[in-house]
């Protein structure tokens, strides 16, 4: 089992955008009310009196869509100037990118991570439920201004659906021939979805490396990165590819995070609720930081037990919530 050592902190459940495989259309979302939103103040009471203190000292921030968090860049900015911090980073769509990545950058934030499912705006609109002016060439602007503001590493992430976006996978995979660029190929999963975790309804990481071990040829990586994705280059290329393969392998004894809602729930798997905390409801009602702190330190202690590996026993049925709802 890993260290674990990584939070998932998710600013806001609310997006600009409705991706398929987050916010699934008919999926009816409860956003979480303002006062009902863990505070800038609450949160870094809880980085610093409680996460850091037991071992976190990596930190992402989700969403939602986290720039659309007011205060954003001053929270990057607090959390990046915590001493313990060897780590931040953030999971964006780009759509609000363009305009905030210097900030960003210059307030600390090293890394970014953003949502690119395609290349065709017309596919692209399709999967982020865009009915009106196409957003793609906004979230393309953003990314290349990350990049050219200094993100390094920037990683572009893509969820491969089945008849929607599967046949761009060689284009996208060339963005890391000829820039420094990271891009993750993700099974979709079928969080939300009206789906069954035994229907094929994903393409599975070993067919992707396939196409492209045809096309270019591929090999491991030297390098590996936080997560649980398996790293690979195409031969020459400048960037790597990485594959997170959460339907057709099993990497819970990789498993390094817990995941931080927007309003303070802390999860210590994605796909099992079984020990979570409400972290907010204890600061709000006078609980003190260090019983809070034993908490989590004990939830550190079982989480083996809690990561989720019965997926192929078929006990699991459906899963209800949305990934916006959960915080990635």
């Amino acid at each position: 089992m890993n260290k674990v050592d990584y939070l998932r902190i998710s600013l806001i459940d609310k997006c600009n955008f409705r991706c398929q495989y987050c916010m699934p259309e008919g999926a009816e979302i409860d956003y979480i009310l303002k006062q009902d939103l863990l505070t800038d103040n609450e949160l870094l009471t809880l980085l610093k009196e409680v996460f850091i203190p037991v071992g976190f000292t990596r930190f992402r921030l989700t969403g939602g869509e986290p720039l659309l968090r007011p205060g954003v860049v001053d929270l990057v900015k607090a959390i990046a100037s915590l001493p313990e911090t060897q780590d931040l980073s953030m999971t964006t769509n780009g759509f609000l990118l363009a305009d905030m990545a210097k900030d960003l950058y210059e307030a600390g934030l090293r890394r970014v991570n953003i949502s690119l499912d395609s290349l065709n705006s017309d596919t692209f609109d399709l999967i982020i439920g865009n009915r009106g002016r196409s957003r793609w060439q906004l979230v393309w602007n953003g990314i290349q201004t990350a990049y050219e503001v200094g993100f390094d590493p920037l990683k572009l992430n893509i969820v491969v659906i089945p008849g929607v976006n599967d046949q761009e996978v060689l284009d996208l995979a060339a963005l890391t021939i000829d820039r420094n660029w990271h891009v993750r190929f993700i099974e979709f999963m079928p969080i939300g979805n009206g789906i069954l975790f035994d229907d094929k309804g994903w393409v599975s990481s070993e067919e992707l490396r396939e196409r492209i071990r045809k096309r270019w040829g591929l090999r491991e990586a030297s390098v590996r990165g936080n997560g649980p994705a398996d790293v690979f280059q195409i031969p020459g290329a400048n960037g790597t590819l990485g594959f997170i393969s959460q339907m057709s392998e099993c990497f819970c004894d990789r498993c390094n995070r817990m995941r931080l809602s927007a309003d303070g729930w802390l999860r210590p798997c994605l796909l099992n609720e079984m020990g979570q905390i409400d972290l907010k409801y204890g600061l709000r009602s006078g609980v003190s930081v260090g019983e809070l702190r034993e908490q989590v330190g004990y939830l550190l202690g079982i989480k083996p037990e809690i990561n989720f590996k019965q997926r192929e026993s078929g006990t699991t049925g459906m899963y209800s919530r949305t990934m916006s709802q959960i915080g990635g």
